[in-house]
Protein backbone atom coordinates (compact mmCIF):
# COMPACT_ATOMS: atom_id res chain seq x y z
CA UNK A 1 0.00 0.00 0.00
CA UNK A 2 1.07 3.37 -0.39
CA UNK A 3 1.68 4.70 2.57
CA UNK A 4 -0.03 7.98 2.35
CA UNK A 5 -0.39 10.31 5.56
CA UNK A 6 -4.29 8.41 7.50
CA UNK A 7 -5.77 11.90 7.74
CA UNK A 8 -4.37 12.47 3.87
CA UNK A 9 -6.04 9.43 2.62
CA UNK A 10 -9.02 9.96 4.18
CA UNK A 11 -10.15 13.39 4.17
CA UNK A 12 -12.78 15.29 1.45
CA UNK A 13 -10.78 17.49 -0.86
CA UNK A 14 -12.38 20.87 -1.33
CA UNK A 15 -14.72 21.13 -3.94
CA UNK A 16 -14.74 24.94 -5.62
CA UNK A 17 -17.63 26.22 -7.95
CA UNK A 18 -18.52 24.36 -10.80
CA UNK A 19 -16.47 25.62 -14.08
CA UNK A 20 -18.16 25.22 -17.47
CA UNK A 21 -15.73 24.62 -20.54
CA UNK A 22 -17.92 26.75 -22.47
CA UNK A 23 -18.17 29.70 -20.34
CA UNK A 24 -19.33 31.71 -23.44
CA UNK A 25 -22.80 29.94 -23.03
CA UNK A 26 -22.99 30.80 -19.01
CA UNK A 27 -24.39 33.47 -17.45
CA UNK A 28 -21.49 32.99 -14.33
CA UNK A 29 -22.55 34.45 -11.00
CA UNK A 30 -21.28 30.95 -8.76
CA UNK A 31 -18.06 31.84 -8.46
CA UNK A 32 -17.69 35.88 -6.89
CA UNK A 33 -15.79 36.89 -10.21
CA UNK A 34 -15.39 40.61 -11.18
CA UNK A 35 -17.69 40.72 -14.22
CA UNK A 36 -15.28 43.63 -15.26
CA UNK A 37 -11.61 43.27 -16.68
CA UNK A 38 -8.78 44.38 -14.84
CA UNK A 39 -7.56 47.58 -15.32
CA UNK A 40 -5.89 48.55 -18.87
CA UNK A 41 -2.76 49.13 -17.08
CA UNK A 42 -2.70 45.07 -16.13
CA UNK A 43 -2.35 43.76 -19.92
CA UNK A 44 0.26 46.61 -20.60
CA UNK A 45 2.27 45.46 -18.18
CA UNK A 46 2.58 41.67 -18.61
CA UNK A 47 3.22 42.77 -22.35
CA UNK A 48 6.04 45.25 -20.96
CA UNK A 49 7.67 42.15 -18.57
CA UNK A 50 6.82 39.08 -21.30
CA UNK A 51 8.98 41.52 -24.08
CA UNK A 52 8.89 40.86 -27.38
CA UNK A 53 10.33 37.52 -27.20
CA UNK A 54 9.38 36.39 -23.63
CA UNK A 55 13.27 36.34 -22.39
CA UNK A 56 12.40 37.25 -19.32
CA UNK A 57 10.64 34.18 -18.46
CA UNK A 58 13.69 32.08 -18.48
CA UNK A 59 14.97 33.88 -15.31
CA UNK A 60 13.40 33.49 -12.04
CA UNK A 61 11.07 36.10 -10.65
CA UNK A 62 12.31 38.46 -7.78
CA UNK A 63 11.69 36.39 -4.88
CA UNK A 64 9.97 38.84 -2.16
CA UNK A 65 7.99 40.15 -5.26
CA UNK A 66 9.21 43.78 -3.85
CA UNK A 67 7.99 46.45 -6.35
CA UNK A 68 4.18 44.95 -5.68
CA UNK A 69 4.81 44.37 -1.75
CA UNK A 70 5.64 47.75 -1.32
CA UNK A 71 2.90 49.58 -3.62
CA UNK A 72 0.87 47.35 -0.75
CA UNK A 73 2.09 48.74 2.11
CA UNK A 74 2.44 52.42 0.44
CA UNK A 75 -1.25 51.93 -0.48
CA UNK A 76 -2.80 50.92 3.04
CA UNK A 77 -0.07 52.68 4.94
CA UNK A 78 2.24 50.49 6.30
CA UNK A 79 6.14 49.78 6.46
CA UNK A 80 6.68 46.87 3.52
CA UNK A 81 8.05 45.17 6.65
CA UNK A 82 3.98 44.49 7.37
CA UNK A 83 2.93 43.03 4.09
CA UNK A 84 3.51 39.92 2.22
CA UNK A 85 2.02 39.21 -1.12
CA UNK A 86 0.92 35.72 -2.10
CA UNK A 87 0.03 32.98 -4.76
CA UNK A 88 -3.83 34.08 -3.64
CA UNK A 89 -5.31 34.39 -0.46
CA UNK A 90 -5.28 30.83 0.09
CA UNK A 91 -1.85 30.52 0.21
CA UNK A 92 -1.20 32.77 3.23
CA UNK A 93 -4.28 30.83 5.24
CA UNK A 94 -2.70 27.65 4.74
CA UNK A 95 1.02 29.12 5.70
CA UNK A 96 -0.89 30.87 8.79
CA UNK A 97 -2.13 27.37 10.19
CA UNK A 98 1.44 25.83 9.44
CA UNK A 99 3.12 28.53 11.20
CA UNK A 100 1.32 28.43 14.05
CA UNK A 101 -1.06 25.19 14.70
CA UNK A 102 1.08 21.72 15.28
CA UNK A 103 -0.97 18.81 14.45
CA UNK A 104 -3.53 18.11 16.76
CA UNK A 105 -3.85 21.87 18.28
CA UNK A 106 -7.00 23.88 17.14
CA UNK A 107 -7.99 26.72 14.83
CA UNK A 108 -11.87 28.07 15.07
CA UNK A 109 -13.79 29.39 12.28
CA UNK A 110 -17.63 30.81 12.05
CA UNK A 111 -20.25 28.33 10.28
CA UNK A 112 -21.36 29.38 8.30
CA UNK A 113 -18.23 30.69 6.57
CA UNK A 114 -15.17 29.94 3.78
CA UNK A 115 -14.89 25.68 4.48
CA UNK A 116 -11.27 25.75 3.11
CA UNK A 117 -10.31 26.48 6.44
CA UNK A 118 -11.15 23.08 7.71
CA UNK A 119 -9.54 21.59 4.47
CA UNK A 120 -5.97 23.39 5.46
CA UNK A 121 -6.70 22.15 9.32
CA UNK A 122 -7.27 18.54 8.23
CA UNK A 123 -4.35 18.53 5.93
CA UNK A 124 -1.84 19.90 8.58
CA UNK A 125 -3.51 18.09 11.25
CA UNK A 126 -4.74 20.55 13.49
CA UNK A 127 -8.71 20.00 14.70
CA UNK A 128 -11.10 22.14 13.92
CA UNK A 129 -13.63 24.12 16.25
CA UNK A 130 -16.97 25.85 14.97
CA UNK A 131 -18.99 28.34 16.18
CA UNK A 132 -22.60 29.23 14.96
CA UNK A 133 -24.55 32.40 14.20
CA UNK A 134 -27.50 33.54 16.27
CA UNK A 135 -29.98 36.69 16.57
CA UNK A 136 -27.73 39.27 14.63
CA UNK A 137 -24.55 37.81 13.67
CA UNK A 138 -23.33 37.24 17.32
CA UNK A 139 -21.43 33.71 17.75
CA UNK A 140 -22.83 31.31 19.62
CA UNK A 141 -21.62 29.80 22.28
CA UNK A 142 -18.40 31.99 21.90
CA UNK A 143 -15.81 31.68 25.19
CA UNK A 144 -14.97 34.59 27.59
CA UNK A 145 -11.48 33.48 26.30
CA UNK A 146 -11.18 31.39 23.18
CA UNK A 147 -7.46 29.64 23.68
CA UNK A 148 -7.36 27.59 20.27
CA UNK A 149 -3.94 28.88 17.76
CA UNK A 150 -6.28 30.48 15.29
CA UNK A 151 -9.64 31.78 14.80
CA UNK A 152 -10.54 33.10 11.37
CA UNK A 153 -12.98 35.52 10.51
CA UNK A 154 -14.21 36.12 7.11
CA UNK A 155 -15.75 39.52 7.05
CA UNK A 156 -17.75 40.37 5.36
CA UNK A 157 -19.49 37.30 5.76
CA UNK A 158 -19.36 34.44 2.57
CA UNK A 159 -21.90 33.15 1.61
CA UNK A 160 -23.58 35.05 3.76
CA UNK A 161 -22.66 38.64 2.69
CA UNK A 162 -22.97 40.54 6.51
CA UNK A 163 -20.00 42.13 7.63
CA UNK A 164 -19.37 43.12 11.53
CA UNK A 165 -17.89 46.36 12.46
CA UNK A 166 -14.41 47.43 13.63
CA UNK A 167 -15.80 47.33 16.88
CA UNK A 168 -16.98 43.84 17.42
CA UNK A 169 -13.50 42.73 15.44
CA UNK A 170 -11.43 44.80 17.96
CA UNK A 171 -14.02 43.08 20.91
CA UNK A 172 -13.13 39.63 19.62
CA UNK A 173 -9.37 40.25 19.42
CA UNK A 174 -9.20 40.74 22.83
CA UNK A 175 -10.81 37.48 23.33
CA UNK A 176 -8.43 35.36 21.71
CA UNK A 177 -5.60 34.01 23.07
CA UNK A 178 -3.78 33.38 19.57
CA UNK A 179 -4.10 34.79 15.78
CA UNK A 180 -7.20 36.67 15.01
CA UNK A 181 -7.32 36.19 11.24
CA UNK A 182 -9.49 38.53 9.11
CA UNK A 183 -9.83 37.47 5.81
CA UNK A 184 -11.32 40.10 3.84
CA UNK A 185 -11.19 38.50 0.56
CA UNK A 186 -14.49 40.94 -0.37
CA UNK A 187 -14.01 43.91 2.19
CA UNK A 188 -13.17 46.39 -0.88
CA UNK A 189 -17.15 46.20 -1.63
CA UNK A 190 -17.52 47.00 1.67
CA UNK A 191 -17.95 50.57 3.88
CA UNK A 192 -15.11 49.48 6.57
CA UNK A 193 -12.28 46.74 7.19
CA UNK A 194 -10.20 45.79 9.96
CA UNK A 195 -6.22 46.66 8.99
CA UNK A 196 -6.08 49.91 11.63
CA UNK A 197 -6.71 46.88 13.98
CA UNK A 198 -3.42 45.37 13.18
CA UNK A 199 -1.52 48.35 14.47
CA UNK A 200 -3.14 48.43 17.49
CA UNK A 201 -3.64 44.38 18.52
CA UNK A 202 -0.81 41.94 17.83
CA UNK A 203 -2.82 39.01 17.16
CA UNK A 204 -4.44 40.64 14.15
CA UNK A 205 -3.60 39.42 10.88
CA UNK A 206 -5.49 40.73 7.68
CA UNK A 207 -5.77 38.98 4.37
CA UNK A 208 -6.43 40.53 1.23
CA UNK A 209 -6.96 38.86 -2.08
CA UNK A 210 -6.97 40.44 -6.09
CA UNK A 211 -8.70 37.74 -7.26
CA UNK A 212 -12.48 39.91 -6.76
CA UNK A 213 -12.29 43.61 -6.36
CA UNK A 214 -9.01 44.08 -9.36
CA UNK A 215 -10.47 41.11 -11.21
CA UNK A 216 -7.32 39.19 -10.98
CA UNK A 217 -8.49 35.62 -10.25
CA UNK A 218 -6.76 34.01 -13.18
CA UNK A 219 -3.44 35.61 -11.45
CA UNK A 220 -3.85 34.17 -8.18
CA UNK A 221 -2.84 37.02 -6.01
CA UNK A 222 -3.10 37.77 -2.59
CA UNK A 223 -1.79 39.56 0.31
CA UNK A 224 -1.73 39.92 3.93
CA UNK A 225 -0.85 42.43 6.40
CA UNK A 226 0.50 41.45 9.71
CA UNK A 227 3.36 42.57 12.44
CA UNK A 228 6.77 41.78 11.31
CA UNK A 229 7.82 38.93 13.27
CA UNK A 230 4.57 37.05 11.38
CA UNK A 231 5.38 38.16 8.52
CA UNK A 232 9.18 37.65 8.91
CA UNK A 233 7.37 33.74 9.81
CA UNK A 234 5.28 33.75 6.43
CA UNK A 235 8.06 34.68 4.55
CA UNK A 236 10.11 31.34 5.88
CA UNK A 237 7.49 29.24 5.07
CA UNK A 238 6.35 30.12 1.58
CA UNK A 239 7.50 29.06 -1.80
CA UNK A 240 10.67 31.30 -2.70
CA UNK A 241 9.35 32.14 -5.66
CA UNK A 242 5.78 32.10 -5.02
CA UNK A 243 4.68 34.79 -7.42
CA UNK A 244 5.45 34.32 -11.23
CA UNK A 245 6.98 37.37 -13.00
CA UNK A 246 3.74 38.06 -14.49
CA UNK A 247 1.79 37.88 -11.56
CA UNK A 248 3.78 40.45 -9.77
CA UNK A 249 3.64 42.92 -12.61
CA UNK A 250 -0.09 42.19 -12.52
CA UNK A 251 -0.26 42.96 -9.28
CA UNK A 252 1.83 46.16 -9.29
CA UNK A 253 0.11 47.57 -12.08
CA UNK A 254 -3.29 47.11 -10.77
CA UNK A 255 -2.57 48.48 -7.14
CA UNK A 256 -1.32 51.52 -8.70
CA UNK A 257 -4.69 52.29 -10.51
CA UNK A 258 -6.78 52.98 -8.11
CA UNK A 259 -8.91 55.43 -10.33
CA UNK A 260 -9.72 52.31 -12.46
CA UNK A 261 -10.71 50.14 -8.85
CA UNK A 262 -12.90 52.45 -7.95
CA UNK A 263 -14.99 52.75 -10.81
CA UNK A 264 -15.48 48.78 -11.04
CA UNK A 265 -15.61 48.40 -7.41
CA UNK A 266 -18.82 51.28 -7.43
CA UNK A 267 -20.38 49.38 -10.70
CA UNK A 268 -20.55 46.45 -8.65
CA UNK A 269 -21.80 47.62 -5.18
CA UNK A 270 -24.62 50.01 -7.43
CA UNK A 271 -25.47 46.63 -9.22
CA UNK A 272 -25.39 44.71 -6.10
CA UNK A 273 -28.09 47.11 -4.43
CA UNK A 274 -30.50 47.48 -7.51
CA UNK A 275 -30.45 43.44 -7.71
CA UNK A 276 -31.40 43.25 -3.95
CA UNK A 277 -34.19 45.44 -4.14
CA UNK A 278 -35.92 43.85 -6.80
CA UNK A 279 -35.08 40.40 -5.40
CA UNK A 280 -37.31 41.65 -2.13
CA UNK A 281 -40.18 43.02 -4.73
CA UNK A 282 -40.60 39.40 -6.56
CA UNK A 283 -40.97 37.40 -2.86
CA UNK A 284 -36.84 36.49 -2.26
CA UNK A 285 -35.74 37.07 1.65
CA UNK A 286 -32.29 39.13 0.54
CA UNK A 287 -29.67 39.52 3.80
CA UNK A 288 -28.16 43.12 3.47
CA UNK A 289 -24.70 42.15 1.45
CA UNK A 290 -21.36 44.02 2.03
CA UNK A 291 -19.44 41.82 -0.33
CA UNK A 292 -20.01 41.25 -4.45
CA UNK A 293 -22.52 38.47 -3.47
CA UNK A 294 -26.09 37.76 -2.26
CA UNK A 295 -27.48 35.19 -0.35
CA UNK A 296 -31.27 34.99 -1.50
CA UNK A 297 -33.86 32.83 -0.40
CA UNK A 298 -37.03 32.21 -2.36
CA UNK A 299 -40.48 32.44 -1.23
CA UNK A 300 -40.65 28.81 -1.35
CA UNK A 301 -37.59 28.43 0.66
CA UNK A 302 -36.08 25.32 -1.65
CA UNK A 303 -32.99 27.28 -3.39
CA UNK A 304 -32.21 23.38 -5.29
CA UNK A 305 -35.24 24.27 -7.55
CA UNK A 306 -34.12 27.61 -8.24
CA UNK A 307 -30.75 26.52 -8.99
CA UNK A 308 -32.26 23.49 -11.47
CA UNK A 309 -34.19 25.92 -13.24
CA UNK A 310 -31.40 28.18 -13.41
CA UNK A 311 -28.73 25.98 -14.62
CA UNK A 312 -31.16 24.67 -17.44
CA UNK A 313 -31.35 28.27 -18.23
CA UNK A 314 -27.28 28.30 -18.66
CA UNK A 315 -27.28 31.02 -15.38
CA UNK A 316 -25.30 29.40 -12.64
CA UNK A 317 -24.78 30.21 -9.29
CA UNK A 318 -24.23 28.78 -5.74
CA UNK A 319 -26.51 25.79 -3.98
CA UNK A 320 -24.82 25.00 -0.82
CA UNK A 321 -25.64 21.54 0.29
CA UNK A 322 -25.33 22.38 4.38
CA UNK A 323 -28.69 22.57 5.67
CA UNK A 324 -28.24 25.69 6.99
CA UNK A 325 -27.57 27.14 3.64
CA UNK A 326 -29.66 24.31 1.29
CA UNK A 327 -32.67 27.26 1.33
CA UNK A 328 -31.09 29.47 -0.44
CA UNK A 329 -28.58 30.56 -3.15
CA UNK A 330 -25.05 32.64 -3.43
CA UNK A 331 -25.69 35.17 -6.54
CA UNK A 332 -22.42 36.54 -7.80
CA UNK A 333 -22.81 40.13 -8.54
CA UNK A 334 -22.36 40.94 -13.04
CA UNK A 335 -22.81 43.14 -14.92
CA UNK A 336 -25.88 44.97 -15.36
CA UNK A 337 -27.26 43.13 -18.10
CA UNK A 338 -26.59 39.78 -16.68
CA UNK A 339 -28.47 40.83 -13.53
CA UNK A 340 -31.45 41.75 -15.65
CA UNK A 341 -31.11 38.84 -17.74
CA UNK A 342 -31.38 36.47 -14.26
CA UNK A 343 -34.07 38.59 -12.80
CA UNK A 344 -36.00 37.87 -15.64
CA UNK A 345 -35.46 34.33 -15.36
CA UNK A 346 -36.20 34.34 -11.28
CA UNK A 347 -39.67 35.56 -12.26
CA UNK A 348 -40.07 33.21 -15.13
CA UNK A 349 -39.38 30.40 -12.70
CA UNK A 350 -41.24 31.99 -10.43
Amino acid sequence: MIPLRPNIRNMTGYVPGFQPRDEQRWIKLNTNENPYPPSPRVRAAILAELGEDGASLRQYPDPPSTAAREEAARLYGFDPSWVILANGSDELLNNLIRAFAEAGEEIAYVQPSYSYYATLAEIQGARVRTFGLGEGWDLLDFPPRYEGKLFFLTNPNAPLGFSYPPAFIEELAGRVSGMLVVDEAYADFADGNALALVKKHENVVVTRTLSKSYALAGMRLGLAVARPEVIEALDKIRDHYNLDRLAQAAALAALRDQNYFRRAVEKIRTTRDWFSTELRVIGYSVIPSSGNYLFATPPDRNGRRVYDALFARHILVRHFSDPSLSHGLRISIGTREEMEATLAALKEIG
